[in-house]
C-alpha cells in the first residue's frame, strides 16, 4: 500500500495523543528507584512548563496488561511530544521506554506503530482490543490532544505553509525537492 499523501486525509488521520511507558525491572531496586526519580522530574518540569505530560497515578509494581515488567504510563498530547521525547531520551539512564500512539486500534497502536528508547521487551498483546469504538480521551479538562478545540491551522494555512518552505528550500542544495503539484 502506497503511503497517503492526500492533505485532507493525512491531517484529518493526525495522531493527537500518545503513551510513554517507563519500564522496570520490578524486582531490581535500583531500576525502580530511577524509575520513580524520572517520574518526579517529569512531574516538577511538567509544573514548572518545560511541557505538558501527565503521568498516570498508579505505578505498575508488577506486569499489567500488556507490559511484561513494572512500569508506569506518561500521556503526552502531540504538541509537547518533541520536547517530552526529547527530555526521555537524555534522562531516562539505563531504562527502557516503549512509546506508543493512541487510536481506536488500540492493538495496532502496540504492535506496530510503536518505538523503543533502549531495550525493547516483548508485549503480552492477547489481551488487546483490535477496535475500540472511540479513541480513548484522557484528561479532556486539559482540551488538548483529541480534546483540543480545532485545529491549529487550516487546510489552505497549510498549504500556504507548504509552499513558503519549499520556497525557501530552493536555496539550500541539500534539501530534496517536493514532486510537483499533481494538477487538479
Amino acid at each position: 500500500m502506497a503511503p497517503q499523501t492526500d492533505l485532507e486525509e493525512v491531517v484529518n488521520s493526525e495522531i493527537k495523543e500518545w503513551h510513554f511507558h517507563i519500564y522496570f525491572h520490578q524486582n531490581n531496586a535500583e531500576e525502580h528507584a530511577a524509575a520513580l526519580d524520572l517520574r518526579d522530574a517529569v512531574l516538577q518540569l511538567r509544573r514548572d512548563g518545560a511541557f505538558v505530560a501527565v503521568p498516570l497515578f498508579r505505578v505498575n509494581t508488577s506486569p499489567m496488561g500488556p507490559h511484561p515488567v513494572g512500569s508506569y504510563e506518561i500521556w503526552v498530547p502531540s504538541t509537547s511530544f518533541a520536547s517530552v521525547f526529547s527530555y526521555l531520551s537524555q534522562n531516562r539512564g539505563n531504562l527502557s521506554i516503549f512509546i506508543h500512539p493512541l487510536t481506536k486500534e488500540e492493538r495496532k497502536d502496540h504492535e506496530f506503530r510503536n518505538a523503543w528508547m533502549g531495550a525493547p521487551f516483548p508485549l503480552d498483546l492477547s489481551v488487546l482490543p483490535d477496535m475500540m469504538p472511540e479513541v480513548p480521551l484522557q484528561y479532556p479538562s486539559l482540551k488538548l490532544g483529541y480534546s483540543a478545540p480545532g485545529p491549529e491551522f487550516t487546510l489552505e494555512e497549510r498549504r500556504h505553509i507548504g509552499a513558503n518552505i519549499e520556497r525557501i528550500l530552493e536555496g539550500e542544495k541539500e534539501a530534496a525537492r517536493a514532486p510537483p503539484r499533481k494538477s487538479d
